[in-house]
């Protein structure tokens, strides 16, 4: 009797808890899937909303330079004349020297072509530490959509860096009087440098809004990550020892596929280069995430 008593138990217990298994489980999963699909789910809508994106970089470039008298001018003699100085100081006075000829005019063109892509990084970040906290008027407003102004100001700086591209083909032509085909090269290695760019401007956006010395540190942080690149001295002169910090440096990797496809005439350095690209991908995805997970407290901050 007992047992069968228990046996009748136990099976009204089972009868008991199937329905919370069959409509409890199901339900916590589904909101768990729908939570998840909300955080990706703007990624997926930047494409559609790239009319937006190029606007809102049109002004964004447009307005940089609106009334001044050289206008767009301006972001060509910048870099001009910063590659001046740098020529100057470690091509004239400490005689650092870059490519087969190892002239002067060798070393501009090479400090120009590290400082293109870098420039374009760094313009991004640094404006996206404060992007959102000065559009603090878009924040509460539901329906726009936050993401596309780092985007928007990345895409800003890549016109920059695009009449700086040109700039540097018309010297290069002047002073080699050739231009290689290998420039060709550049939207593959535009593609990664975009997908990094895109990662750090979310990540340092959102930083930006909780911790507002990030303008700070952020500078900071890209003065000591230029000056440990091999942007402003080959890396033929850093000492055997340092290699290795130099080389797990991204940068170095893009920046030595851009001096190959614009002054040396060759293909984009493939395992470096895919190496970047890695490291933009992991980027590129942990700054959206963190940007899309964090966003829903930005009102109650600012």
């Amino acid at each position: 009797m007992t047992q069968a008593f228990d046996e009748e138990n136990l099976s009204g217990w089972d009868g008991g808890l199937a329905p919370a298994l069959t409509y409890t489980m199901p339900s916590t999963m589904i909101n768990a899937q729908t939570a998840r699909r909300a955080v990706w789910r703007p990624l997926w809508q930047l494409p559609g909303r790239l009319d937006l994106i190029l606007s809102l970089a049109r002004h964004d470039l447009t307005a940089r330079y609106k009334g001044s008298l050289l206008g767009i001018v301006w972001a060509i003699i910048t870099p001009v004349v910063m590659i001046a100085i740098f020529t100057f100081i470690f091509a004239g006075i400490f005689g650092a020297r870059f490519g087969a000829r190892g002239s002067s005019w060798d070393y501009a063109l090479y400090l120009f072509c590290g400082l293109l892509p870098w420039t374009m990084f760094q313009e991004t970040v640094q404006r996206a530490s404060t992007t959102i906290v000065e559009h603090a008027n878009l924040v509460k407003r539901v329906v726009f959509p936050l993401e596309t102004l780092p985007v928007a100001q990345a895409l800003s700086a890549l016109g920059n860096q695009l009449f700086g591209s040109v700039a540097l083909l018309l010297a290069t032509a002047l002073i080699h009087r050739e231009l290689h085909f290998t420039v060709l090269w550049l939207p593959v290695v535009l593609i990664p440098q975009l997908v990094a760019t895109f990662g750090a401007a979310w990540l340092v956006a959102s930083l930006g809004v909780f911790f507002r010395d990030i303008a700070q540190g952020v500078t900071l942080i890209l003065m000591a990550w230029m000056y440990l690149t091999p942007i402003i001295y080959p890396e033929s002169i850093v000492p055997e020892r340092y290699r290795p910090f130099i080389n797990a440096n991204p940068f170095t990797a893009l920046i030595r596929s851009y001096r190959r496809i614009f002054l040396e005439g060759l293909a984009p350095d493939w395992p470096s280069l895919a190496y970047f690209s890695v490291v933009a991908l992991v980027l590129f995805v942990f700054g959206y995430w963190w940007f899309a997970k964090t966003r829903r407290n930005f009102a109650d901050v600012i």
